[in-house]
């Protein structure tokens, strides 16, 4: 029994350093712009959108139809569906994201 104790007190720092540095969703996809934050650009997504191109560090304002919402790429992930960050609803298809690593690597095809 006197050996389980050390075992299971590593265990449990090991977990606890883990989840110290587990990533939040705003480190994965970036965040909301500020209210009032002026976009670098504007992409309107319609039925036939399939995918966008953004650049990290780059703040886009999306227009789904009759909802709007601006988004600041400043996570690492990459790529991922526009609908982890677009408001509930908003989506009725799927669209791919990629983020390139700067706005200098440019291909904005949306």
């Amino acid at each position: 029994m006197k050996r389980i104790a050390p075992v299971v007190a590593a265990l449990a720092l090991s977990a606890a350093s883990v989840s110290a540095f587990a990533l939040t969703t705003g480190d994965l996809y970036g965040e909301p712009a500020s209210e009032g934050y002026t976009a670098d650009r504007t992409v309107v997504v319609t039925p036939q959108t399939k995918y966008v191109n953004v650049a990290r560090g780059e703040t886009v304002k999306f227009k789904v139809g009759s909802q709007e919402f601006t988004w600041d790429f400043n996570g690492v992930a990459h790529p991922f569906y526009l609908a982890k960050i677009a408001p509930e609803g908003a989506l009725d298809h799927r669209v791919q994201v990629y983020v390139s690593s700067s706005m200098q690597d440019g291909g904005f095809g949306d």
